[in-house]
């Protein structure tokens, strides 16, 4: 059976999550706590999980700059990563792993986690222009949240737990 269909529908699915509640985040604490929480399995489980399994699957990488706008990239790629591809993809992993745990916890961490994960975004660039239409509104949605944390600056279990009910006057 041919599963070659889950990622990118994992990684759609949890893109469109992503930029789809840090349009609410900055008015609302469960959707602040949702996409943060999306972001993390993102890149947690649909970055750094599929990267591991490819690596442990053995595949080399190769091809991955083929679509790059420059030589260099597309050389630099095939001549250095490639034959090295266990390190440079686990440092990768190693990234993409600690980035998407690092925007679970709060404060400084977090933000900088999200400025992070907006680099790395705005590097995909330089493979290609089809990562134009993923990674500008990722750096968006990511920019948002990073916003919206100012003003939920909370866990996300504390986030996504139902707000106290509004007390009344007596």
């Amino acid at each position: 059976m041919d599963v070659g269909w889950v990622l990118p529908v994992c990684w759609l699915a949890l893109g469109l999550i992503v930029v789809g509640c840090s349009v609410g985040a900055p008015r609302s604490r469960r959707a602040f706590g949702l996409g943060i929480l999306s972001v993390a399995l993102l890149w947690v489980a649909a970055g750094a999980g599929a990267n591991l399994s490819f690596l442990m699957r053995g595949e080399d990488f190769s091809g991955f700059a083929d679509q790059a706008s420059t030589s260099f990239v597309r050389d630099t790629w095939e001549s250095l990563v490639v034959p090295h591809h266990t390190v440079f993809i686990g440092l990768l992993i190693a990234f993409e792993a600690g980035a998407g745990a690092a925007v679970l916890l709060t404060g400084r961490v977090r933000q900088v986690a999200l400025v992070l994960l907006m680099a790395f975004n705005v590097a995909l660039l330089s493979f290609g222009w089809g990562y134009l239409m993923w990674s500008v509104p990722l750096v968006a949605a990511l920019e948002s949240l990073r916003r919206a944390d100012r003003r939920w600056p909370i866990s996300v279990t504390d986030a996504l737990r139902p707000a106290a009910p509004a007390r009344t006057a007596r």
